[in-house]
């Protein structure tokens, strides 16, 4: 009798710490798993940015911080980070300006709405490397359907390698990227329009307001926290973006069109310069966090006004 009173508080206690953590156990594989993916990557390529790894020498030499020194007096690291920004800027402006536009005339009843927002959508499901080289196939200067359509426009042979010019080579690439996530911006800007009660509009017509002032004094205010996320959003996709300069232009003519993540990936799988790259991975990480802070409070104090 004694044994059976001391065994029962012994199983409700079980049971009951199984009721309480049964859901920290569920997802304990699933969180070990991201924590191993994420976290001992993170840590590795840490200790390995203080290291002189390089393939072309014998040993890992413990140098501190000496490769965080170099690439800050790094040149083409800064002329990289120039050309992305300079892609990023102008194609979030031109994708946010693009996308609101058609926002606006789709979030309405329009024939055809059915069929014309899957068709805007095709280019946003296509990968960015299969863009970028069909844009390099249309941009070719001998066989390429653009250049074909301008000289027989005026009339001549035009014979400008686009991909090779200063001149047209940033037009270019601005193009392909801005016509393949136009579409994105347009998307998630055409739901926070939806969003919006259309009685405040008609509320605001009653009352003699135009359609700009609805516009700038409804419309804006109330889907600005959208256009915040998107405009981030695309920042900080456009800060990584790789594949279409991969694609089309290699970072040339010479290194005129280099993004920063084609850089690094020259230095860390062409010249295999590891613990170079690595430190330069963890600058860029502080620049971009402190541009998208920034941007964010910048943002939310222009939503706030």
């Amino acid at each position: 009798m004694e044994t059976t009173l001391r065994t029962v508080p012994k199983q409700r206690v079980r049971i009951n710490w199984w009721e309480r953590n049964l859901r920290y156990v569920l997802i304990a594989p699933c969180v070990l798993m991201i924590v191993g993916i994420g976290l001992f990557p993170l840590i590795y390529s840490l200790g390995v940015s203080f290291l002189r790894w390089d393939v072309q020498r014998r040993g890992r030499e413990f140098i501190f911080l000496q490769n965080y020194i170099d690439a800050l007096g790094d040149g083409r690291m800064w002329g990289a980070l120039g050309h992305t920004f300079l892609i990023m800027v102008v194609a979030v402006v031109c994708e946010l300006l693009l996308g609101l536009g058609l926002a606006l005339v789709l979030v309405g009843r329009l024939p055809g709405k059915q069929v014309i927002i899957p068709l805007l959508l095709m280019p946003v499901v296509t990968a960015p490397i299969v863009v970028g080289n069909a844009w390099r196939l249309l941009w070719d200067t001998r066989f390429g359907p653009i250049s074909d359509v301008i000289s027989r426009l005026l009339g001549y042979p035009l014979e400008i390698v686009w991909l090779a010019n200063p001149r047209t080579v940033y037009p270019v690439i601005l193009l392909a990227e801005i016509w393949q996530w136009t579409p994105f911006m347009f998307l998630v800007l055409l739901a926070g329009l939806a969003s919006i009660n259309p009685e405040l509009h008609e509320a605001a017509s009653m009352d003699g307001a135009s359609g700009w002032q609805i516009f700038y004094g409804i419309t804006l205010p109330l889907v600005w926290p959208v256009v915040t996320l998107a405009v981030l959003f695309r920042a900080l996709d456009l800060f990584k973006l790789f594949d279409i300069i991969f694609a089309l232009t290699m970072g040339g003519p010479g290194t005129q069109t280099e993004t920063i993540s084609l850089y690094v990936y020259t230095l860390g799988f062409r010249n295999f310069r590891l613990g170079y790259t690595a430190a330069m991975s963890y600058i860029l990480l502080i620049i971009v966090s402190i541009f998208i802070t920034l941007l964010w409070r910048r943002l939310s104090e222009q939503r706030e006004d």
